[in-house]
């Protein structure tokens, strides 16, 4: 019998596909040699060369780097560098349908803590338009009941508008990425669960807040804003482990 101090000296086995080793491979290069979004790449012909491998081979890898968002096609130049969209990225590999419950709650505890952490932008780059803007929203919005936290389309356009307004073109995108976390409030019974503290923040109470332009009173008040949502999930993690 082999012992178990002979098996520690054994290498692991490579068992990536050669594609994977070429795409790994071809992502060092370009950071050695400190390509930029818009520099040219070898051809395929001359890739395949250098690395004896098929065309076939880096054509697919050559495919991958182009969904990864980090190489484009560019007309009389070939293909080039590409700063990624991270945002568009992660967009398409969010779908909804396919998410476990797990995976939609991770990312809804991500949108509470960004919302709370941009206050700073928002207040520092809101404008009196956008300010307006708000109050029209939140001019049809029912008041929520103490069996209703929200409504998803108001919720939506409500703190949709709030990533605009951070001026930040990343976090937009990051906004899009979020949506399906709005339904996982209701998918996952997170919504039905008893209300902790009946007095929240409304969304008329965040633009209060907010139109005051103060940075910290309005982080302070998103906090509240969203403190039902903390506690909700605080509680549904608490049934988890007290099941278990």
């Amino acid at each position: 019998m082999i012992s178990e101090d002979l098996n520690t000296g054994i290498p692991l086995i490579d068992t990536r596909s050669l594609v994977d080793k070429v795409e790994f491979y071809l992502i060092d290069l370009f950071i050695r040699k400190k390509l930029n979004p818009g520099d040219s790449i070898p051809k395929e012909v001359e890739l395949a060369s250098m690395l004896k491998v098929s065309r076939t081979v880096i054509r697919e890898t050559l495919n991958r780097l182009k969904t990864m968002g980090l190489i484009e096609s560019v007309k009389h130049k070939g293909t080039v560098i590409k700063s990624p969209d991270l945002s568009e990225i992660l967009q398409k590999t969010l779908i909804p349908n396919i998410l476990d419950q797990t995976t939609l709650k991770d990312i809804f505890e991500m949108r509470l803590v960004i919302e709370v952490g941009m206050a700073d932008l928002i207040v520092q780059r809101a404008t009196k338009e956008d300010i307006e803007e708000l109050y029209l929203i939140i001019k049809d919005e029912v008041s929520p009941s103490k069996t209703t936290l929200f409504d998803i389309d108001h919720e939506v356009r409500f703190h949709g508008k709030l990533y605009e307004m951070t001026r930040n073109e990343t976090l937009r995108g990051f906004q899009k990425m979020l949506l399906p976390v709005f339904n996982y409030a209701y998918s996952s019974g997170l919504i039905n669960k008893s209300l902790v503290n009946q007095h929240f923040f409304s969304h008329k109470d965040l633009v209060d807040v907010l139109s005051k332009g103060d940075a910290e009173q309005f982080s302070q008040a998103m906090r509240m804003h969203l403190e039902n949502h903390y506690s909700r999930l605080f509680s549904m993690e608490l049934e988890i482990k007290d099941k278990g």
